[in-house]
């Protein structure tokens, strides 16, 4: 299986969105069924989506077929969207695309990067470095969903 990364562009926001849809519905997960529709209810798609997607940098994955994962940072240092495909998960494609992301948000001057996790995506951001700053519980459409506030910071040399 080869794997290509690159940057996103408006083209591919469509599909990013059912990438989220799949990630969300049909992976592993600690999420009641009503958790996850509330969460996801139908692929992301259209001029709102759009415009969500439009100031952030994009990060993705993709194989002969499809993408088949995503992280975005926005210009704040915030990491907003982490997803892969089912199929995919576990096999180093959060790690490329987080290293990704980390050479951007150097780049760019960010000390800090930001990040609310989900409960199977806290592990991988723990991996990568990032720390708890708390547990906390959000309301999507009725439906409480657990979380994590997690930031990343630059040590300063000792």
């Amino acid at each position: 299986m080869t794997v290509n990364y690159r940057w996103a562009d408006s083209a591919d926001y469509d599909v990013l969105g059912e990438v989220i849809f799949d990630a969300v519905r049909n992976g592993p997960s600690l999420y009641n069924e009503a958790q996850r529709r509330a969460w996801v209810e139908e692929p992301r798609s259209g001029p709102e989506w759009h415009r969500h997607l439009v100031e952030q940098s994009i990060a993705i994955a993709e194989n002969e077929a499809t993408i088949v994962g995503l992280m975005s940072l926005k210009q704040d240092g915030y990491l907003d969207l982490a997803f892969i495909r089912p199929a995919f998960q576990g096999t180093g494609i959060f790690r490329i695309l987080y290293a990704m992301i980390f050479k951007l948000a150097l780049s760019q001057g960010h000390s800090k990067i930001l990040v609310h996790a989900s409960l199977m995506a806290q592990p991988a951001f723990s991996a990568m470095g990032f720390e708890i700053v708390k547990k906390e519980t959000v309301d999507v459409d009725g439906q409480c969903l657990d979380r994590f506030e997690m930031q990343w910071l630059m040590q300063n040399p000792a």
